[in-house]
């Protein structure tokens, strides 16, 4: 398996600089972001901007899928979504291309009518694309794919112990998304005015940001619970079994990965754009809980933290009508399709 940064490869000379805008923005001005992305929601066309950029990176990446030869392109973010779309234009129109759309809402920067399938979360999602013009058959609703693992339940002892976490409390299980941007502290702050028969440990995964990790742990010492800090770890899993809450950012790939590990959610001070449209979604739907100050966390946790609420209950019959454990393996199902009619065609030609 090779592993290439492609928006670098295609933009070397730009992507840093997206790419720290970007984080500084939603760590500093979220409401610009939120505007911003609103904005372009609204649009009825592409700017013309956006395709530029698209059809010089399409260009840029074409020695490289020249060398690869693929036989077909999987797009799980909207950017390269749109760079393949201006590839198939420009350069190889037979190259199949797939969208798979990781949130619960679906952006007009998603949406090419020559991208050959798109696997979308939600039946209004599939709407939203036939209403922009996506032919109606070309799309499939999926849910999100996640890793099969999440779907294996163990015991909670038996994954704790793998973790050497402990057996005698509750655990809560904080999460600020892969670069730990969420609120941590005010996640750990919530823990200590939950009211509850047990003592409490939190496990805190912060990401690829050492930085964040080292202040998290000098802030932490001073709390009166048991904090165990974490960087990134590749068994998100194993800690979602473990645990009996989650506060989180409502990212679309952690959310779903909690709803598939039948985790019950609170989720925190969501970013304008996506994950607003995230945290509505499953609100709005009794399949998590949501707040924004330490105390509003730790009222909506402390309602899901035992095993026995009849809140937690209701709450997981919800979830479980959302959970799509098989979503990869549809999504898989797809991109074969797309490739076996590409080759039918390949054979007529």
């Amino acid at each position: 398996m090779r592993i290439i940064d492609a928006y670098r490869y295609a933009m070397s000379f730009l992507s840093r600089v997206a790419a720290d805008g970007y984080i500084g923005m939603v760590k500093t001005i979220p409401q610009l972001y939120g505007f911003i992305y609103d904005r372009v929601e609204r649009a009825n066309n592409v700017g013309a901007f956006r395709t530029w950029l698209s059809r010089f990176s399409a260009q840029n990446l074409r020695a490289l899928i020249g060398e690869m030869d693929p036989c077909c392109v999987v797009c799980t973010h909207a950017f390269p979504c749109g760079v393949m779309a201006e590839y198939k234009k420009q350069i190889d129109p037979a190259l199949p291309v797939v969208g798979v759309v990781t949130d619960f809402v679906v952006h007009p920067f998603w949406i090419y009518k020559n991208v050959d399938a798109y696997a979308v979360a939600t039946s209004e999602m599939r709407a939203t694309l036939v209403s922009r013009g996506v032919a109606r058959e070309k799309i499939v609703t999926t849910g999100i794919p996640v890793d099969p693992r999440f779907a294996l339940i163990p015991s909670q002892a038996q994954a704790r112990r793998e973790l050497g976490l402990p057996l005698d409390r509750r655990i809560v299980l904080a999460m600020g998304g892969g670069l730990g941007i969420g609120p941590l502290e005010t996640m750990l702050e919530a823990v200590t005015r939950l009211e509850l028969d047990a003592p409490v440990t939190a496990v805190v995964l912060v990401g690829r940001n050492p930085r964040r990790e080292r202040r998290l742990r000098d802030w932490s010492a001073r709390l009166p619970y048991p904090v165990v800090i974490r960087g990134f770890e590749d068994n998100v899993f194993d800690y979602m079994h473990a645990a009996d809450v989650l506060l989180s950012k409502p990212g679309g790939l952690s959310i779903s990965e909690a709803l598939v590990a039948r985790l019950p959610m609170v989720l925190v001070k969501p970013l304008p754009g996506q994950e607003d449209r995230n945290t509505r979604f499953l609100f709005e739907r009794g399949a998590a809980l949501r707040a924004t100050t330490a105390r509003g966390i730790a009222r909506a946790a402390t309602q899901l933290i035992d095993a026995d609420s009849p809140r937690r209950r209701r709450l997981l019959a919800r979830v479980d009508s959302l959970r799509r454990p098989e979503a990869a393996a549809d999504v898989a199902a797809i991109v074969r399709g797309v490739v076996e009619r590409s080759r039918l065609v390949e054979a007529f030609v």
